[in-house]
Parts: C-alpha cells; structure tokens; sequence
C-alpha cells in the first residue's frame, strides 16, 4: 500500500436535493483511492479522478477534521447545515479501509457529528466500524445512527475474488448482528450484484435470508455498472480469467452505456427478482420512514417518500408521476405544508398524490407507502 498526504480544501459535499437513498444531502470522501481493491469498483473509473493505481495507492486529506469542525460549526453560517443524515462512506474511498486504523480520520469525524447533534449514516465494506460503537451509540442516542454494509452476496469464496482486501460476507454478517445487539439501525446495500454470478434467484434467496436472521432494518439492491476504460478493462480480466465462460453474456449486456449501465431489460429482470424474494422475507427495500422521519423537513419527507413510492411503482413496471412530484417539490423555496389547499397546482401531483402528500405532512408517512415498502404492489 503506497500513501499520499494531502491538504484539502474542503470535506462535505452537499446534494442539490435530499437523497431518497441515503436520506442525505450529505458526504465526504475522507479519502481518495481504496485498497479494499473490489474488482467491480466504480471509484476505479477515469471520470472520478483518482490518480495513481487504485486498490494499492490511497490519498489521505491530512487536514480533513480541521475543515470539517468549520464546516459542521453552525456558529457563524448565515444558514444552517440541511437537516439530514451526514454520510460517511462509500464514493471513491471506504472510510474504514485499513489505513483509518492509522489515521483515525472516520472516528475524529464522529466525534464531530457528535458534538454538533447531527444524525450520521455510516456505509462500509469493513468491520472496523465496529471500534467506533462507543461514540456511535452516543450519535443514536442524541440524534440517530445507522450503520450499513455494502455485499453482492454473502457466498466468501466469490467474495474472495472480488472484493480481495474486505472481510469476508460471514464477518460482515456478525458485525451486522453486533450493531443491532447495540441497539443501532442496520442495512444492507445488496451493491453491486455480479451479473450472472451473484444476481442468480437462489444466491439472491440465500443472502436476503441471512439478512433476515442477521436483524437489517433495509436491504437497497442495484445493479453493476461497467465504464469503459480502467473501471471495465481490470473487470473483465479477472473474468477471463475466472469466469471466461460469461465473457459473451456480458457483451449482451454491456454495451457502452455512458454510465456504464447494463441494459434495461437486464436491469428489470435483476430488480423483479430481487423484489419477489425481498417480500418473501419482508425485509424494507428503502431505507423506512421510522429511521428518518423525525430528522428531515417536511419538504424532504415528502420527496423522499415519493421517490420510494416511484421506485416501487417501477419494480411493477406501473406508471408513476411520483418523482415528477417530488422534482416540483425539491424546487419550491417555501414550506410545502403553506401549500395544503393548492397541492394540485404542483407538476406531478393529481388527487391520489395529493392525499398521499396530506397525510405524510400529518403523520410523517403513508399507510399506503408503508405497505408496499415491504409487501409490494
């Protein structure tokens, strides 16, 4: 592992509106490069601009906790901080990959969240999360925690050749149990799946069902993307060279997508059966709404709840106007709860929308949604 020390100029990124996934407008990148090195890495991709040679060069922002404590600090901001979880995990950096042990930059971070009272959501491949429980018992008790675990399965020995430098699924699996035992919230990013190795029904089966038994609050599932370039290049030959046989189902697939997506007819197969198997186990396929409901403004509520809605719309391939709603909301500069008798003027919105709307804004969720989060259409 070579290291970089650098002096960044700034930590947070901020989202133009909330991420329904992430229920964040929120991250950072504490570091640059990962030498978790998975295979299917998207922070390996040119346009994410990490130099050197990912998986064994990592770049470590030195003064990361000094611009933080500036950044976090509500004194002296003429507005605050967006409320919302603050993430601290994945883009091109595991937070906790194994030079944290050395430079502590994800603990010091905590105790800043903490200090200031906001809410974090912490996405990792490693169990060295697990250090940090003392101070992310003492986030959830004043704000909320969640701690997430991102797989694309729970088989080790598929785990050993794509995700080389992470601890195994089993391990992952236990410090899941671990959390929840601690009284924290946990999930599951089911991200990537591995076309035609890890997005098969029964391995699909066999890792929702050890998530049910593991305790996860939410599984969110999605697909691989291969960029053209570094990202798909160091894929495809480990593929050649474990798997060659895949090498043309992969051309089907693959076909240079500008975000390196799979093919739609692909991408829906994957998400049906995914679905199908997720409300077998029951398990929430968003992040639900009892771990983010009393932190976000009731215009993020909103959007994020419709965003859900139009995400399971969409595993049914039912036609929504659900995001366009939520789009129309994310640009309105006033409490949507000022809009209660003029909800329909809204691009988006029609009756059943409406209703929908109204009763998030009085209860902070909807029946309706709540139902199809875990059971489906």
């Amino acid at each position: 592992m070579k290291i970089k020390e650098i002096n960044a100029k700034s930590i947070l990124r901020k989202h133009k509106k909330i991420d329904s996934w992430f229920v964040s407008k929120y991250g950072m990148n504490l570091y640059r490069g990962c030498t978790h090195n998975c295979v299917y890495c998207d922070g390996r991709a040119e346009k994410y601009n990490v130099d050197g040679n990912f998986g064994y060069e990592v770049i470590v922002k030195t003064n990361a906790i000094d611009i933080l404590k500036k950044e976090l600090d509500p004194k002296g901001k003429r507005k605050p901080l967006s409320k919302g979880y603050i993430m601290i995990g994945g883009g091109v950096g595991d937070s906790y990959q194994p030079v944290e042990e050395k430079y502590q930059l994800t603990k010091k971070t905590l105790g800043l969240i903490y200090q200031y009272g906001y809410p974090a959501s912490i996405l990792t491949k490693s169990t060295l999360v697990g250090r940090d429980i003392d101070i992310i018992k003492k986030i959830n008790r004043k704000s909320k925690a969640i701690v997430s675990f991102s797989f694309s399965s729970i088989d080790n020995k598929i785990s050993e050749i794509f995700e080389p430098g992470v601890p195994s699924p089993n391990k992952r699996l236990d410090s899941i149990k671990f959390f929840k035992e601690n009284g924290i919230a946990t999930g599951i990013f089911l991200m990537p799946v591995i076309p035609f190795i890890t997005d098969k029904p029964e391995i699909l089966n066999e890792t929702l069902a050890s998530a049910k038994q593991a305790g996860v609050d939410f599984i969110i599932f999605s697909g691989m993307t291969l960029k053209n370039g570094r990202q798909k290049d160091y894929f495809m030959k480990v593929l050649r060279k474990k798997y060659p046989e895949l090498i043309i189902n992969y051309d089907l697939i693959y076909k240079g997508n500008a975000w390196g997506s799979a093919t739609q007819e692909y991408n829906d197969s994957i998400h049906k059966t995914f679905s199908k198997i997720a409300r077998k186990y029951r398990i929430p396929v968003r992040i639900p709404p009892y771990l983010f409901k009393d932190i976000i403004t009731g215009n993020d509520l909103v959007i994020v709840i419709l965003e859900q809605l139009d995400y399971l719309y969409k595993l049914r391939d039912m036609k929504s106007s659900f995001s366009y709603a939520a789009y129309s909301i994310s640009k309105l500069n006033t409490p949507i709860s000022n809009m209660k008798n003029n909800l329909k003027s809204l691009k988006g919105v029609g009756p059943n929308t409406e209703k929908i709307i109204l009763e998030i804004l009085k209860t902070g969720s909807s029946k309706y949604y709540e139902k199809l989060l875990i059971d489906g259409l």
